[in-house]
């Protein structure tokens, strides 16, 4: 096949190529104005009502200006969430003596450190008990003051089950010696203590509100479970189950949360993926904390095993506030734009030097939501706007491009 002739039907096979796959670039779908702009560094407090409209990893998130000259820019921002932090310092101890009477075993422990504690983590080599400590504190073991009194301590581990509660929380408090006393007739086998001292530093929440709750029995399989709906999505981080009944209990519980849904001709199919797997205990607090996720509909399967139901009294969902720290470094207009699911991640500087970021950043507030209107002007437009055409003409040069290959393979 003649050199020129080759040139010329692989430009006209990339031409029409390049005329089809040229698309204006990606926009977003919304946008709300910046208002209040006067530093360099500004926060923006995400509102709870874009979150159905994001990418699940908020990629497509961006702050773009509008600048009198009529070019587009983009300002640098930082996704924090406003998590509490905690501090965890274990304090040393000394274990002075061990010793038992009528009313149970005693544990006197000696702590050389004027710093408080406010937590006793303990081990027993025992895998299944139920007891009662108390715990009290002195600075001469001639007077003790109580600290907690009949706080329930329990561990569950047959085949279906390992479960251990034995972490004793109270406020801060300051005593060189602690003793604690475990009311058994069995003698309790520490294998282990730990003192420590948490240091919480709040987060910020936002509590959702709930707007539909139902509670489903299923006997065959002993199990309970509870959907719950959402007006719209939202970020949630943490759920507590509030159980109305009053006696002692404890079960397995698995939270998922409604992934996808797909309508087919035999109905609407939905995946729930998991999300959180705990226990209900009448001793613990039954709060649930995972990664912050977004959603709109939670399942919780509760395993009755062959106990009396549970009966949910109510559901608290909670997540934390989201915030972007943001930094303006050029004059224009500036709009927080979102809803492109298509988008990657943005790659700034400003996550590698956070120690650069002012501590005290006022909030900016945000318009109300746009839509974006797209631009209708296109440099190139496509060749043909039918598709069934391009693929017909590329058949085509295809066919051809075959043919005198083939022609001259047989001449040689």
């Amino acid at each position: 096949m003649p050199n020129k002739l080759k040139i010329k039907i692989s430009a006209s096979i990339l031409f029409l190529i390049c005329s089809y796959s040229y698309a204006q670039p990606e926009q977003h779908i919304f946008k709300r104005e910046l208002q209040g702009i006067t530093n360099t560094w500004h926060k923006i407090v995400l509102p709870e009502e874009i979150f159905g409209k994001v990418s699940s990893g908020f990629n497509d998130i961006r702050i773009l200006g509008l600048t009198d000259s009529n070019d587009t820019i983009e300002a640098s921002y930082m996704l924090q969430l406003k998590k509490e932090k905690v501090v965890r310092t274990e304090v040393d101890f000394k274990l002075l003596n061990t010793t038992n009477n009528d009313q149970g075993y005693y544990f006197t422990m000696e702590v050389p450190t004027e710093e408080p504690v406010n937590e006793l983590n303990l081990n027993f080599k025992q895998d299944n008990f139920d007891w009662l400590l108390s715990l009290e504190g002195s600075q001469n073991q001639q007077e003790w003051f109580s600290i907690v009194d009949d706080y329930r301590i329990l561990s569950i581990k047959n085949s279906e089950t390992n479960y251990q509660f034995t972490k004793v929380t109270f406020p801060n408090t300051k005593y060189r010696f602690f003793r604690f006393q475990i009311k058994s007739k069995e003698k309790p086998d520490l294998s282990s203590a730990k003192i420590a001292l948490n240091k919480v530093t709040n987060g910020s929440f936002n509590q959702h509100t709930i707007n539909k709750m139902e509670s489903f029995e299923n006997k065959a399989q002993k199990l309970t479970t509870v959907e719950v709906s959402l007006k719209s999505p939202v970020s949630v981080s943490s759920i507590n189950i509030d159980i109305k009944n009053t006696y002692d209990y404890y079960r397995p519980v698995t939270i998922s949360y409604l992934a996808d849904s797909i309508k087919t001709e035999q109905g609407w199919k939905y995946r729930y993926q998991h999300l959180k797997s705990g226990t209900l205990s009448s001793i613990d607090k039954n709060e649930f904390v995972f990664e912050s996720t977004i959603l709109h509909k939670l399942k919780i399967v509760i395993q009755n095993q062959d106990n009396t139901p549970l009966t949910v009294a109510g559901i608290t969902l909670k997540g934390y506030v989201h915030e972007l720290i943001a930094r303006f470094t050029e004059p224009a207009t500036y709009f927080l734009s979102y809803g492109n699911k298509q988008a990657a991640r943005p790659n700034y500087d400003i996550n590698r030097f956070t120690s650069k970021i002012p501590d005290k950043l006022v909030a900016l507030s945000l318009g109300n939501e746009q839509l974006v209107v797209k631009d209708k002007v296109f440099t190139n437009q496509p060749l043909f706007k039918n598709k069934n055409w391009l693929w017909a003409i590329m058949s085509l040069l295809i066919l051809v491009i075959g043919w005198f290959s083939i022609k001259m393979i047989r001449t040689k």
